[in-house]
């Protein structure tokens, strides 16, 4: 009897393993998405900043950590943890690596009402004395200009156009219907904006699909995006909120964020789509 216990006790053994192994090859073999089988597989070697956010604001390539924070909180995101902020942001000192970048992409997810009342920033780099940034991403939460729903998500940069200072942006308008009506309000969208120093292209991406109104995206002659340093990134706010006197419309956000990447560079269509969809599976 104590024989056939132990036997069965064994053969038990070997059928968990079998089954846990099986499990782990299945992780390990799942199908490429884009040809990448991470999130962090797309534009690798162009990315030069990553908040997880998973649970603290560390920044995961130069370790940096926010030097102020106000506001913050920590829920379950759009993958693993996310910062939930109430009127809240979380600013860093200089990242070297944010200093210069000719062309960019900043990928995110979000989740925030359209209050009616105020603008949401999302992530700045900014300058010096100044509300807005050398990169600035956004949602218009203050406009209501079809149903509350709709969020219109706006990227704003500064070039230099005949040796001077040139704002520059790019959005969706709701107006114009199809996917630039995008109802993505209060739950996880996953946002990117684009700019391409070559062709001055400005494009704006909500859920793996490009919503920006194409008449804004050519930016003309423009050139390679022109920055004021020192740079410092922020989440959540201006750059007045952090240093300086906010006007009454610059009110940190409310709502919760996640997985920001920059890239320096305009990711393509096809990368963006595949890190929304890896990002997604929680990849």
């Amino acid at each position: 009897m104590k024989q056939s216990r132990i036997a069965i006790g064994i053969l038990a053994l070997a059928m968990t393993s079998v089954i846990f192994s099986c499990k782990k090859d299945e992780a390990v073999q799942l199908p490429p998405i884009g040809g990448f089988n991470s999130a962090d597989e797309v534009g690798a070697s162009n990315l030069v900043a990553y908040f997880p956010l998973d649970g603290d604001g560390k920044e995961a390539k130069s370790g940096a950590m926010p030097a102020k924070s106000q506001n913050v909180t920590y829920v379950t995101g759009a993958k693993g943890k996310a910062a939930s902020l109430a009127s809240g942001y979380l600013a860093y000192d200089v990242i070297s690596s944010l200093n210069s970048l000719p062309n960019a992409t900043i990928s995110l997810w979000a989740n925030v009402q359209n209050n009616g009342s105020s603008p949401s920033s999302f992530f700045t780099l900014t300058r010096p004395n100044e509300w807005a940034g050398n990169i600035n991403f956004m949602s218009e939460t203050g406009w209501r200009k079809s149903t509350s729903d709709t969020m219109t998500v706006k990227g704003l940069v500064v070039t230099k156009v005949n040796g001077n200072d040139s704002w520059q942006d790019s959005r969706n308008e709701a107006t114009k219907g199809g996917v630039q009506a995008a109802k993505l309000t209060g739950k996880w969208t996953h946002l990117v904006m684009t700019w391409d120093g070559a062709t001055s292209m400005f494009k704006i991406y909500a859920n793996g699909v490009k919503i920006s109104n194409p008449e804004w995206e050519a930016r003309g002659t423009t050139g390679p995006l022109n920055f004021t340093t020192p740079t410092k990134a922020i989440i959540g706010a201006w750059g007045t909120n952090v240093s300086g006197t906010p006007d009454s419309w610059q009110v940190p956000m409310t709502g919760q964020i996640d997985e920001i990447r920059v890239y320096n560079k305009a990711l393509s269509d096809g990368d963006i789509s595949s890190l929304y969809q890896l990002e997604s599976a929680g990849r």
